[in-house]
């Protein structure tokens, strides 16, 4: 089972890079997983931005929102997250904010 270190702890991702215990998350662990499984080396305001609605949507919903929600709600254009996210707002963004990995996402 893959694993990131975050503050000198093993903690366990499932074999796609998601927590597997979204309960864990911390802004640590964004800034961990960033590092191994995005090719981030800091996360920017608007990093931060869309992190933080997605993973208040997600405790409010139990649900990771729609792309049209998180730029709304972040105030942070499409095209902007597919250049901050590499591997875009489905995977890569909710992989950051401590999601399980959101239904549909190929």
């Amino acid at each position: 089972m893959a694993s990131v270190t975050c503050k000198g702890s093993e903690v366990e991702l499932n074999e796609e890079g998601f927590l597997v215990d979204p309960g864990v998350w911390d802004e640590d662990l964004a800034l961990a997983l960033a590092r191994q499984e995005e090719g981030l080396e800091a996360l920017g305001d608007q990093h931060w931005a869309v992190i933080r609605f997605i993973r208040a949507h997600f405790l409010e919903n139990e649900a990771a929102p729609m792309v049209r929600q998180v730029c709304k709600g972040s105030g942070v254009p499409l095209k902007q997250i597919y250049e901050l996210f590499p591997s875009g707002p489905a995977r890569g963004a909710c992989k950051l904010a401590g999601l399980p990995k959101p239904d549909g996402c190929v």
